[in-house]
């Protein structure tokens, strides 16, 4: 921390010589001045970081009015400069209504040197203080406001969809919590996100969470934080997801791939507003808006003893249902020419809209991966087409196998994507069981399943 530059105003010379040679090695420079008219432009272009003041500078008069005025003076033209009076015995009680008005401390005549070195120490090192948490609030207000920025609207021309939204913005203005139900790929997260804008807290974040992404062995350090030296490698203090949501919005995505004997955990969690860190034993209080996700039936899994009931009950006060984009064809159209023009850009290419022909084959195609699949065609087809009109012929779909005894014209990744597809189907979406069916961990049938948008 840099010492700092004092500037003392006194009318006695002699204590100015005084104050200067004690002072001089505790700043980076001391200026003293006899009168309070070259304050302004002092403290306007001399870049001072904290004033002592006298409270009385014209001869016979102790009322201390002339200090108290320099001191709001001094206020107007910088707020953030740090004032401390001197003052006579006799003004300790103007001094203390001084002090209400602003000033960051006095100091007595006759002074104590090591009091008044202490003194004027403590109050720039607060001033510096002050600096850095608001240099700190304005770097987190910045980052709040990239972390919020949204990636993608919400495009709907549907009745469906539109119903959808116009729910979202009457809930948003609540802290009530919300289940957002629907097949992969149809914009769970951006429904989210939207609650969250449209909420009292749209300006805090919203922090994401994948639950079927955490190991079950980190699953309490990255939602619950830990202390250092809690286990082998806890090197430092960490704040968990749900601590850092406080105040803001905590979206869990996936909480259907949850294992069930870590669910009471986070039903504690939820319940009881607070997270105790691994290695302490103190809860923190947190205040979340809490937004979950699923593709999965979890009333299924209630009756199938893979989901608590009482964990349903607590994330599911108001449940969105997300309808399947073949379920909703009039949001098509609408949502390839918002991609079109998003990865024209991104690609540079002069390609500007999709022929009526080419926008009858996106209608007239189920989309098993929804939105993410039909973004993933518009992406491909602007890659490869060099003309200015997308056509049928630039949208390629993975083909469909219609029986087992067919032969499957396609690549290894489409027929693990179809045998991954119909092993998750026939164990109602079970990870654990259908993991073990394909001989795989649960993580990695989680990860292919983000890899082929099942």
């Amino acid at each position: 921390m840099s010492k700092g530059r004092l500037l003392i105003v006194d009318d006695n010379k002699s204590i100015l010589s005084a104050l200067e040679l004690l002072l001089q090695d505790d700043f980076e420079e001391v200026k003293a001045i006899t009168g309070p008219n070259q304050l302004p432009s002092l403290i306007e272009n001399g870049g001072y970081d904290l004033v002592l003041l006298d409270m009385n500078f014209s001869a016979g008069v102790n009322t201390g009015n002339e200090g108290l005025y320099w001191l709001s003076r001094i206020q107007e033209l910088r707020p953030d400069m740090e004032v401390v009076l001197f003052t006579a015995y006799g003004d300790v009680e103007l001094a203390v209504k001084a002090l209400k008005k602003g000033a960051s401390d006095f100091i007595l005549k006759p002074w104590d040197n090591d009091k008044l070195r202490t003194t004027l120490q403590n109050v720039y090192k607060l001033q510096q203080s002050k600096k850095e948490i608001k240099l700190l609030k304005r770097r987190e207000s910045a980052l709040k406001s990239e972390i919020n920025k949204e990636k993608h609207f919400i495009i709907a021309q549907s009745p469906q969809m539109l119903k959808i939204l116009n729910l979202v913005r009457r809930v948003a203005r609540t802290d009530a919590n919300v289940l957002i139900t629907g097949d992969n790929g149809t914009g769970k997260e951006l429904v989210a996100r939207e609650l969250h804008r449209h909420s009292k807290r749209a300006d805090e974040i919203m922090v994401n969470v994948d639950m079927g992404a955490i190991s079950e062995t980190l699953f309490e350090s990255e939602l619950f934080g830990h202390k250092k030296g809690s286990f082998t490698d806890a090197r430092e203090d960490r704040t968990g997801k749900i601590e850092n949501a406080s105040g803001g919005t905590l979206f869990l995505d996936e909480i259907g791939n949850l294992p069930v004997h870590l669910q009471p955990k986070l039903l504690a969690a939820l319940q009881n507003r607070t997270v105790t860190p691994i290695g302490s034993n103190k809860p923190v209080p947190v205040d979340i808006r809490l937004v979950c996700a699923t593709n999965q039936n979890l009333e299924e899994m209630v009756a199938d003893g893979t989901f608590r009931e009482d964990l349903l009950y607590r994330i599911n006060t108001i449940h969105i249902e997300i309808p399947p984009l073949r379920e909703r064809k009039e949001d098509i159209k609408a949502i390839a020419e918002y991609f079109l023009q998003i990865y024209c850009n991104k690609y540079r290419k002069s390609c500007q809209q999709i022929s009526e022909s080419g926008l009858s084959k996106l209608m007239t195609y189920q989309w098993p991966g929804n939105i993410r699949e039909l973004q993933h065609t518009i992406e491909k087809a602007v890659i490869l087409s060099d003309k200015n009109e997308l056509s049928p012929d630039d949208f390629f779909f993975k083909p469909v196998m219609h029986g087992t005894g067919d032969i499957f014209e396609g690549t290894i990744e489409d027929m693990e994507r179809k045998m991954i597809a119909r092993v998750l189907q026939k164990s109602s979406s079970n990870l654990s069981a259908a993991a073990e069916q394909l001989g795989i961990t649960r993580q990695t049938l989680y990860n292919k399943m983000k890899k082929y948008n099942l």
